[in-house]
Protein backbone atom coordinates (compact mmCIF):
# COMPACT_ATOMS: atom_id res chain seq x y z
CA UNK A 1 0.00 0.00 0.00
CA UNK A 2 1.50 3.14 -0.97
CA UNK A 3 1.74 5.58 1.61
CA UNK A 4 -0.70 8.45 1.84
CA UNK A 5 0.85 11.78 1.10
CA UNK A 6 -1.35 15.01 2.41
CA UNK A 7 0.07 18.17 -0.27
CA UNK A 8 0.61 21.34 1.49
CA UNK A 9 -2.39 23.74 1.19
CA UNK A 10 -2.30 27.03 2.22
CA UNK A 11 -5.68 28.34 0.19
CA UNK A 12 -7.23 30.88 2.08
CA UNK A 13 -10.88 31.18 -0.01
CA UNK A 14 -13.42 30.68 2.54
CA UNK A 15 -11.51 31.14 5.75
CA UNK A 16 -11.61 33.68 8.91
CA UNK A 17 -9.04 34.92 10.41
CA UNK A 18 -8.13 37.21 13.45
CA UNK A 19 -5.07 38.88 13.72
CA UNK A 20 -3.69 40.43 17.11
CA UNK A 21 -1.71 43.13 17.01
CA UNK A 22 0.76 44.75 20.10
CA UNK A 23 0.85 48.39 19.32
CA UNK A 24 4.56 48.62 20.99
CA UNK A 25 6.78 49.36 18.35
CA UNK A 26 4.47 50.47 16.17
CA UNK A 27 6.34 51.04 12.82
CA UNK A 28 7.36 47.19 12.86
CA UNK A 29 3.95 45.98 13.57
CA UNK A 30 2.40 48.01 10.46
CA UNK A 31 5.46 46.42 8.38
CA UNK A 32 4.02 43.45 10.28
CA UNK A 33 0.30 43.53 9.60
CA UNK A 34 1.36 44.32 6.06
CA UNK A 35 3.17 41.03 5.02
CA UNK A 36 0.13 39.54 6.90
CA UNK A 37 -2.30 41.35 5.08
CA UNK A 38 -0.29 40.75 1.47
CA UNK A 39 -0.63 36.51 2.42
CA UNK A 40 -4.44 36.66 3.27
CA UNK A 41 -4.73 38.51 -0.52
CA UNK A 42 -2.97 36.17 -2.37
CA UNK A 43 -4.65 33.23 -0.33
CA UNK A 44 -8.11 34.30 -0.85
CA UNK A 45 -9.50 35.35 2.13
CA UNK A 46 -12.32 37.86 2.07
CA UNK A 47 -11.96 41.40 3.62
CA UNK A 48 -14.81 40.50 4.88
CA UNK A 49 -13.59 37.85 6.99
CA UNK A 50 -10.63 39.34 8.44
CA UNK A 51 -10.40 40.57 11.67
CA UNK A 52 -7.56 42.87 13.60
CA UNK A 53 -7.44 43.45 16.81
CA UNK A 54 -4.62 45.47 18.82
CA UNK A 55 -3.08 45.22 22.32
CA UNK A 56 -0.93 47.41 23.99
CA UNK A 57 1.79 44.85 23.56
CA UNK A 58 3.22 41.38 23.00
CA UNK A 59 2.36 40.21 26.97
CA UNK A 60 -1.17 40.70 26.32
CA UNK A 61 -1.67 38.85 22.48
CA UNK A 62 -1.90 35.36 23.84
CA UNK A 63 -5.09 36.49 25.90
CA UNK A 64 -6.64 38.33 23.35
CA UNK A 65 -5.65 35.07 20.87
CA UNK A 66 -7.57 33.12 23.58
CA UNK A 67 -10.74 34.95 23.65
CA UNK A 68 -10.65 34.78 19.49
CA UNK A 69 -10.16 30.65 19.90
CA UNK A 70 -12.60 30.15 22.48
CA UNK A 71 -15.12 31.94 19.78
CA UNK A 72 -14.81 29.56 17.83
CA UNK A 73 -15.42 31.88 14.71
CA UNK A 74 -12.31 31.68 13.62
CA UNK A 75 -10.06 29.30 11.52
CA UNK A 76 -6.77 30.76 11.97
CA UNK A 77 -5.11 33.67 14.13
CA UNK A 78 -2.23 35.60 13.94
CA UNK A 79 0.18 37.15 16.28
CA UNK A 80 2.05 40.02 15.40
CA UNK A 81 4.27 42.32 17.72
CA UNK A 82 7.88 42.86 17.57
CA UNK A 83 10.01 42.44 20.87
CA UNK A 84 13.31 44.53 20.90
CA UNK A 85 16.44 43.78 22.93
CA UNK A 86 17.50 45.97 25.58
CA UNK A 87 19.46 46.78 28.34
CA UNK A 88 17.45 44.72 30.65
CA UNK A 89 16.77 41.24 31.56
CA UNK A 90 12.95 42.32 30.10
CA UNK A 91 13.61 41.42 26.63
CA UNK A 92 13.99 37.80 27.73
CA UNK A 93 11.38 37.56 29.68
CA UNK A 94 8.39 39.39 26.92
CA UNK A 95 10.22 37.22 24.15
CA UNK A 96 9.28 33.85 26.13
CA UNK A 97 6.52 34.37 27.95
CA UNK A 98 4.71 35.89 24.55
CA UNK A 99 6.24 32.90 22.75
CA UNK A 100 4.52 30.51 25.33
CA UNK A 101 1.37 32.00 25.26
CA UNK A 102 1.11 32.13 22.00
CA UNK A 103 1.74 28.36 21.62
CA UNK A 104 -0.04 27.55 24.45
CA UNK A 105 -3.54 28.72 22.80
CA UNK A 106 -2.75 27.06 19.54
CA UNK A 107 -1.91 23.60 21.51
CA UNK A 108 -4.76 24.06 24.07
CA UNK A 109 -7.82 25.27 21.39
CA UNK A 110 -6.60 23.33 18.40
CA UNK A 111 -6.34 26.29 16.39
CA UNK A 112 -3.65 27.28 14.21
CA UNK A 113 -1.89 30.32 15.34
CA UNK A 114 0.55 31.98 13.04
CA UNK A 115 3.55 33.93 15.27
CA UNK A 116 5.19 36.62 14.13
CA UNK A 117 6.20 38.27 16.83
CA UNK A 118 9.69 39.25 16.15
CA UNK A 119 11.97 38.69 18.99
CA UNK A 120 15.76 41.25 17.45
CA UNK A 121 18.48 42.54 18.80
CA UNK A 122 17.56 45.71 16.90
CA UNK A 123 15.12 47.82 15.19
CA UNK A 124 16.77 47.82 11.92
CA UNK A 125 16.78 43.86 12.22
CA UNK A 126 13.14 43.53 13.07
CA UNK A 127 12.70 46.21 9.93
CA UNK A 128 14.86 44.33 7.41
CA UNK A 129 12.32 41.28 8.28
CA UNK A 130 8.73 42.72 9.51
CA UNK A 131 7.08 42.11 5.66
CA UNK A 132 8.57 38.53 5.18
CA UNK A 133 7.48 37.33 8.88
CA UNK A 134 4.10 39.25 8.48
CA UNK A 135 3.99 37.06 5.55
CA UNK A 136 5.49 33.63 6.12
CA UNK A 137 3.26 33.44 9.96
CA UNK A 138 -0.07 34.29 7.83
CA UNK A 139 0.56 31.80 5.44
CA UNK A 140 2.14 28.91 8.16
CA UNK A 141 -1.35 29.14 9.77
CA UNK A 142 -3.45 28.75 6.70
CA UNK A 143 -1.65 25.76 5.61
CA UNK A 144 -1.82 23.90 8.98
CA UNK A 145 -5.92 25.23 8.86
CA UNK A 146 -6.09 23.02 5.87
CA UNK A 147 -4.50 20.00 7.19
CA UNK A 148 -6.43 19.74 9.70
CA UNK A 149 -9.44 20.39 8.34
CA UNK A 150 -7.58 17.39 5.89
CA UNK A 151 -7.12 15.65 8.99
CA UNK A 152 -10.34 15.97 10.63
CA UNK A 153 -12.09 15.06 7.67
CA UNK A 154 -14.37 17.90 6.61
Amino acid sequence: MPIERIAPDSSGKGRRVAIVQSRFNPVIGAGLVAGALRALKEAGVAERDVTLATVAGALEIPLALQRFAQSRRFDALVAIGAVIRGDTFHFEIVAEQSAAGVAGVQLEYGIPVGNAILTCDSDAQAQARMDAKGYEATMAALELANLLRTIDGR
